[in-house]
């Protein structure tokens, strides 16, 4: 019955890229933006993988992997090495929320995007990319 959606395959992960893409760029621009205490803030999370030295490094390169990770996604050009990094930062910040006992509720988010980044990791960018799978 589904069948004839089939041939719109390209379309549905465009779709989904260009979603995922603009709202990665709503959260990775500010945190870019943001300035050393904020990724001084957001670094801090890899304390929770026993990872405590230069959280600003780690601050920065969380919001480059969300900001550089949007614009890979949107544009299909290196989405799936994109989509590896935003999963492993997906990761990160579900460790986070766990470890700061925010529990499965808070966490999930992450937990469920990180998912939808390892399956576009395996099904590539589709026809409307500048990839072209």
């Amino acid at each position: 019955m589904w069948r004839f959606l089939n041939k719109y395959r390209d379309i549905g992960l465009l779709l989904m890229r260009l979603g995922l893409g603009v709202m990665f760029l709503v959260h990775g621009v500010p945190k870019l933006l943001g300035g050393p205490e904020r990724w001084y803030q957001l670094g801090l999370a890899m304390s929770y993988l026993g990872i405590d030295f230069m959280p600003h490094m780690w601050g920065i390169a969380a919001a480059l992997a969300e900001t550089l990770g949007a614009l890979c996604l949107i544009f299909g050009f290196f989405m799936r090495p994109a989509c590896l990094v935003l999963a492993c930062t997906m990761a990160v910040a579900a460790t986070m929320h766990l470890g700061r006992g925010d529990g499965l509720q808070v966490a999930s988010h992450a937990i469920e995007l990180g998912i939808v980044f390892c399956g576009l990791l395996i099904l590539g960018p589709g026809r409307f990319s500048l990839d072209r799978s």
